[in-house]
């Protein structure tokens, strides 16, 4: 990565604002439930319709990002992230009831969020031939995404302690800060000039070929990664409001507790990405095993189980999801084209959405019901998610995924 070190930093910077925005919320919910007079089901829609936004929006980000270029799709997108920010803080503080509001402000945020990180993953793969080097550039991409998972409980926490709302007005902040760092130090590939003159019916008919050619290994990839993301926000909501109502911990203690399974997940992203290198094969073997590590200790969980305990099983399965995410970025990244890297990734990044959407929503209805239960669920999702590694990702002998 010799001599793109700026400009993955300054890239770096998107999914640590975007993950802040987003999971810095999560402590919060059960103090915004009390604030606002909500349930558990509305507040969980805060994470929801941001989510929900995004996938909707982010294949067509895609598309934008290949025919005008990276860079010019990247920062109005965080400008406009800043603003949904400053729209639900204002109307948090100056509305006496402003949940409609807030949640426009996290509209918005979505709006924002579908041009920001997803395009991230094809901008990387564009700036390096050497598939080491992109693995490497991704690894740190999702290193920077999972320590923003790590810093957004104990962030999240410290902030409400002052104001409730805190947490939304510093959005613009972070936002702010992303933008000058890729306006003054990412040098964006130049896209083709034959992308420049695409049309979004060229677009359409570029990714039914796409999946023609490439169905069954994508759409696995696709699942997978909505899966790890859904048994993510899954049971990092249920931890946050176990923290509170079971174990009573609020404030930064709550933070810190919530920060360790993200803590054990960005560290194992950090070193997958050092190490997965270029061998597709080995990344097929990773995210398999990855994927039952992640699920095995869910079968553990059971609503009686002491704080220690509970945080060492979700500590291991975030170690699990974290070996997986730089895995998955490395091959749907360096396993397509790069004329089509854009669609491709958005689309993969669409499916992530999904989970991080669908997570905390299901999480609020299942957890009525039987703790235990639901994380039978879960551990059954992280199996499947290890099946569909095994039957739809065949790299050939050359080490270029098939299908």
């Amino acid at each position: 990565m010799k001599g793109k070190k700026l400009d993955i930093i300054a890239l770096a910077s998107i999914p640590l604002v975007m993950t802040l925005g987003n999971s810095m919320l999560i402590p919060v919910l059960p103090m915004i439930e009390q604030e606002l007079q909500i349930s558990s089901f509305q507040s969980s829609l805060l994470i929801t319709v941001y989510s929900v936004v995004a996938i909707l929006l982010i294949p067509l980000a895609g598309y934008l990002s290949d025919k005008i270029g990276r860079k010019k799709v990247m920062v109005p997108s965080l400008l406009i992230t800043g603003i949904g920010g400053l729209v639900s803080a204002i109307a948090a503080w100056k509305m006496a009831d402003p949940f409609f509001v807030i949640l426009i402000g996290r509209f918005l945020q979505g709006i924002g969020a579908a041009g920001a990180f997803p395009i991230v993953i094809p901008t990387v793969g564009d700036m390096f031939d050497d598939e080491k080097d992109v693995s490497a550039g991704l690894g740190m991409i999702e290193t920077s995404n999972t320590f923003g998972k790590v810093l957004s409980p104990i962030i999240g926490a410290l902030l409400a302690i002052y104001i409730w709302f805190l947490p939304f007005l510093f959005i613009p902040i972070f936002s702010a800060v992303a933008v000058g760092l890729i306006w003054f130090l990412l040098e964006a590939p130049k896209r083709p000039e034959d992308k420049q003159g695409q049309t979004f019916a060229d677009f359409l008919r570029m990714i039914r070929q796409v999946f023609r050619d490439n169905g069954r290994w994508l759409i696995g990839i696709f699942l997978i990664g909505a899966i790890n993301m859904f048994i993510l926000f899954a049971f990092l909501f249920h931890f946050s409001t176990l923290l509170e109502k079971q174990y009573q911990l609020d404030g930064v203690m709550k933070g810190l507790v919530l920060a360790i399974p993200l803590l054990f997940l960005c560290i194992a992203s950090y070193i997958t990405g050092k190490k997965i290198g270029q061998n597709k094969l080995v990344m097929k073997w990773t995210i398999f095993i990855a994927n039952l590590i992640g699920a095995v200790p869910l079968l553990w969980i059971k609503g009686d189980l002491g704080l220690v305990f509970l945080s060492i099983l979700l500590s291991l399965s975030g170690l699990g999801i974290g070996i997986s995410l730089p895995a998955l970025d490395a091959l749907i990244t360096e396993g397509v084209e790069k004329d089509i890297r854009g669609t491709v990734t958005a689309l993969y990044s669409s499916m992530r959405f999904l989970g991080v959407a669908a997570g905390p929503l299901i999480m609020a209805v299942l957890m009525e019901r039987s703790d235990q239960g639901t994380y039978y669920i879960l551990a059954g999702l992280g199996a499947v998610a290890a099946i569909l590694t095994l039957i739809t990702v065949r790299p050939t002998k050359e080490e270029s995924v098939s299908s």
